[in-house]
């Protein structure tokens, strides 16, 4: 029995969920040119795979309708390193201006991104509840998120400080008041 079934803290439907996800098995390693390595086997990369269509199962009008929502995707470039990032912003399709959720994706800054299915559907949630949600894809230290590059901490987090400033300096044009929490 793994530790997460034998963790009564969790609620057993959560238990049940998690227990459908594949098992991410990794070698010890001794550094990140190691660890690259290791998500670049072919059994990782089908792993990631199998995840990839586990979550985009989530992404269904079922569990997240996108009726009254608009979807768009924009760029802008991070600093210091002026590397192309991109938002996918979900709001209500009125052009009132909206606060905002900054959303960030989880996956540790080392995996996943906020296109998956999963956080598709989550930010679709979100909105519908009246709110802007703006999902920054930044780029991960281990596997790629929709940036082909991946770089180390705090590359990433890098990302994600340029896109509030982003956000913020192209509030009016998006349609959010940056003054309501």
């Amino acid at each position: 029995m793994s530790k997460l079934q034998e963790d009564r803290r969790i609620d057993p439907r959560i238990k049940a969920a998690l227990g459908a996800f594949p098992t991410l098995a990794q070698s010890d390693v001794r550094s990140r040119d190691e660890l690259l390595a290791e998500a670049n086997q072919p059994h990782a990369i089908a792993q990631r795979e199998q995840m990839t269509k586990l979550f985009d199962l989530m992404d269904n009008e079922q569990i997240a309708s996108s009726a009254g929502l608009s979807v768009a995707t924009h760029e802008f470039r991070s600093a210091p390193d002026g590397n192309t990032v991109k938002v996918q912003l979900i709001r209500p399709e009125s052009r009132e201006p909206l606060p905002c959720v900054y959303y960030i994706h989880g996956g540790g800054m080392q995996v996943m991104s906020c296109f998956d299915g999963m956080y598709r559907a989550w930010g679709r949630i979100i909105a519908a509840q009246g709110v802007a949600v703006a999902m920054v894809d930044f780029r991960n230290a281990l596997t790629p998120s929709s940036a082909p590059e991946v770089a180390p901490f705090p590359a990433g987090l890098h990302d994600c400080v340029s896109g509030v400033k982003w956000l913020h300096e192209n509030a009016a044009r998006l349609g959010v008041d940056p003054a309501r929490p």
